[in-house]
């Protein structure tokens, strides 16, 4: 099949017009009547992301990150991204992104999903007709009762996590939870207005986790790449479904620090 036939499909299940404006999802890289036989996913375009593709020799990537976020004047090898978008327009690679489109249609209800969130509502509404309202995140009730560090434990057993940062007394019962993959700080508010027990989210920092604790929000910051990770099993799955013959390889992403 073609690069846009795949693209059609991509678009099917999160449209671009759901991204925010700031963002660059779409084909980034590439031509649309590429020949994809193998397609590679990954969290982010990494340069081991780019290698890995390049030696399984992949027609196409699909990350979650965009590679370019700001305009570019110059392509050349001066640059670290400018050095792998010719890396991959020398070994004819499309390369295409569903970023926030993704967090909206996608993401948030795959996230909502693994830790049984029930009676759900988006957390914040960035797209509203007369059918639907759609955006980031998702508040509801947890499959049960529990307080804040079964919570965090629940979180940890979900997304497959050695370890949270918990903000919150630990005995403090928790019925409704707010969650949003990747940073959701600029979403605490949603989440209070929302009147949830506690946020699930990532890249929280020192204040804003105390100050959440002081408006009556627990919190629990999976890490930015903790939840997000989801991303390439769930468009491998979705794209094995729509195109059987597709080889689709998916890169093993891992947090990109370490704790010591």
């Amino acid at each position: 099949m073609k690069c846009s036939d795949i693209m059609d499909a991509l678009e099917e299940l999160s449209p671009v017009n759901y991204a925010e404006e700031w963002d660059n999802v779409g084909l980034i890289v590439g031509r649309r009547d590429k020949e994809v036989r193998k397609i590679y996913i990954a969290v982010d375009p990494t340069d081991e992301v780019v290698q890995k593709a390049v030696e399984v020799q992949a027609d196409m990537i699909v990350t979650h990150h965009p590679l370019i976020f700001r305009a570019i004047k110059k392509i050349n090898n001066d640059d670290f991204i400018s050095r792998r978008v010719l890396r991959l327009a020398r070994h004819d690679i499309s390369y295409y992104a569903m970023h926030t489109n993704f967090d909206v249609m996608g993401m948030a209800d795959e996230a909502a999903d693994e830790i049984g969130l029930k009676r759900r509502s988006v957390l914040s509404v960035t797209y509203e007709d007369d059918i639907a309202k759609e955006g980031f995140g998702r508040v509801g009730k947890l499959p049960a009762v529990m307080s804040l560090r079964e919570c965090a434990e629940h979180v940890k057993r979900c997304f497959g996590l050695k370890h949270v940062r918990v903000y919150g007394d630990l005995d403090a019962e928790l019925e409704t939870a707010a969650i949003c993959p990747g940073s959701g700080k600029s979403m605490i508010s949603d989440a209070i207005a929302a009147r949830a027990d506690v946020y699930i989210t990532g890249d929280i920092e020192h204040h804003e986790g105390l100050d959440s604790v002081a408006q009556g929000l627990m919190v629990i910051d999976a890490g930015h790449y903790g939840i997000e990770k989801i991303f390439t099993d769930y468009i491998k799955q979705y794209l094995k479904r729509r195109f059987p013959d597709l080889a689709v390889y998916t890169h093993k992403d891992a947090e990109p620090f370490v704790i010591i």
